[in-house]
């Protein structure tokens, strides 16, 4: 028992170190100066110029037009992901709600229908939505790059999961107090699906975030709007101005799930009894 304990062990350091040296390196190679790493590729040492490479980042402009710096790219990632973050979260509970808690004639061909919208992502329809979006006035708009990315079958599903786990004595018992349905999905539900909320807010916050195809197609005019990611494939990787973003933007999504984790894991667990 010892010895699988030990192998257990050492193929999990394995794995992190598989997940964490890269990142380490493109770290250290970030802190030396283009020549260096033009001359020498990789580094892996301190090259000492850590505030120089950072902090130009995150203030100088960027984009074809000079525009936008690396700050108004991470501010632009949090809102799209936050924006979509909790819409879904929001879209997914109500949804959720509804098709467990109200009796109506085809609630399960409803809840299917929302479920296979799962085989027709963004990405499968994006030059509609892209059409819709324009026709709209939406374009290079928080609303535009937001809006689209709502739709939450997963959400649905995961909630419609939870919901059917709650004890029916619990929404009788409810009802016997006096309590209708808002009350009920505010003061009792809401409550008790906090793990949930929260594994799907994460989840969906690290898919926000790392958006790039449609955050492309939306802001076609204005650099104001570019995300993080979107910036990184306009700088490029090969210089240090270009790790140095590719650092700065893994660290909010890496930051929430760490933050998070347990919550998380509970809530995936809670979200398919």
């Amino acid at each position: 028992m010892k010895r699988v304990a030990i192998l257990d062990h050492a193929i999990l350091i394995a794995g992190c170190l598989f997940m964490v040296l890269p990142v380490l390196t493109i770290f250290l190679t970030s802190t030396h100066d283009n020549l260096s790493i033009a001359r020498n590729g990789l580094q892996f040492s301190w090259g000492g110029h850590f505030l120089d490479v950072y902090g130009g980042v995150l203030t100088g402009t960027t984009g074809f037009f000079r525009s936008i710096t690396a700050a108004g790219m991470l501010a632009n990632s949090l809102i799209l992901a936050l924006g979509m973050a909790i819409g879904k979260c929001t879209l997914a509970l109500l949804s959720a709600y509804a098709l467990v808690y109200f009796r109506f004639r085809y609630s399960s061909l409803a809840f299917w229908l929302i479920f296979t919208s799962l085989l027709l992502p963004i990405e499968t329809r994006i030059v509609p939505t892209f059409l819709v979006v324009s026709d709209l006035g939406m374009l290079n708009s928080y609303t535009g790059l937001i809006l689209p990315l709502l739709p939450a079958a997963i959400g649905t599903l995961f909630f419609r999961q939870f919901f059917k786990s709650v004890p029916e004595e619990l929404a009788e018992a409810a009802r016997l107090d006096g309590a209708g349905p808002f009350r009920f999905l505010v003061d009792i539900l809401i409550p008790i699906s906090r793990p949930v909320i929260v594994a799907l807010f994460v989840i969906t916050f690290v898919e926000g975030w790392n958006q790039y195809l449609w955050p492309l197609m939306v802001s076609t005019t204005d650099e104001g709007y570019f995300t993080i990611v979107r910036g990184i494939g306009r700088i490029g990787g090969a210089s240090n101005s270009g790790m140095a973003l590719s650092i700065l933007a893994m660290l909010p999504p890496v930051a929430l799930v760490i933050v998070l984790q347990r919550w998380l894991v509970r809530g995936l667990t809670d979200g398919f009894h």
